[in-house]
């Protein structure tokens, strides 16, 4: 009686052992991360060359997103953003009504960005190539950005972060701008810094 109570408790560890290494893995999930607009830890920023001789720098000030990850699982990130358009800031008014005028963003027909990742995939801890749909004045293109993982951990507040940056180049034709800046301004430069806080 007692062997077969060995036998037995020693089979049913051994199949709860197997049945948790099967079930586990697919069970993990990442964890989901608010962008931080609220306490202004990101930015969306863009730069265009200004007739070949300088850069003309510019940021929208109001965007929103979220984002996956788990530093186990890394390629199963995923990033959602929003940008508001109409909140395009380049320091100066006159300049910021032409870009949201139709010549360039025509914000009163676009008031939206996004931009929905379709895969995410590290070479590395912190180096990672982005690809997604980028969706800008009614015009959606898949396009791909490196990132770079800037840290994640505890703040001071009993929550965890995590931060990012990427960067790409996008041309401005393929989304219907087409008004002429001269040839060393037919690309934009944008970057993306954004900070999250787990939820």
């Amino acid at each position: 009686m007692k062997k077969t109570l060995i036998t037995t408790t020693l089979v049913t560890s051994l199949l709860a052992s197997s049945l948790f290494a099967l079930v586990a893995p697919s069970t993990v999930q990442a964890a989901s991360y608010k962008v931080d607009v609220e306490g202004a830890h990101a930015f969306v920023q863009f730069k265009i060359k200004h007739l070949g001789y300088s850069w003309l720098l510019g940021r929208f000030n109001t965007f929103d997103g979220d984002f996956s990850y788990d530093p186990k699982a890394p390629n199963k990130a995923t990033i959602n953003i929003e940008i508001d358009t109409t909140s395009l800031d380049s320091n100066h008014a006159e300049r910021d009504k032409h870009l949201k005028g139709k010549d360039f963003l025509n914000v009163s027909s676009f008031p939206k960005a996004t931009f929905t990742s379709q895969s995410i995939t590290f070479s590395d801890d912190e180096n990672a190539v982005v690809i997604g749909e980028f969706t800008l004045k009614g015009v959606t293109k898949t396009i791909s950005f490196a990132v770079v993982k800037i840290g994640e951990g505890q703040d001071p507040w009993g929550g965890h972060r995590a931060g990012f940056s990427g960067t790409t180049s996008l041309k401005l034709a393929d989304y219907g701008i087409t008004y002429n800046l001269g040839p060393a301004s037919t690309h934009v430069e944008m970057a993306l810094h954004i900070e999250g806080v787990r939820i």
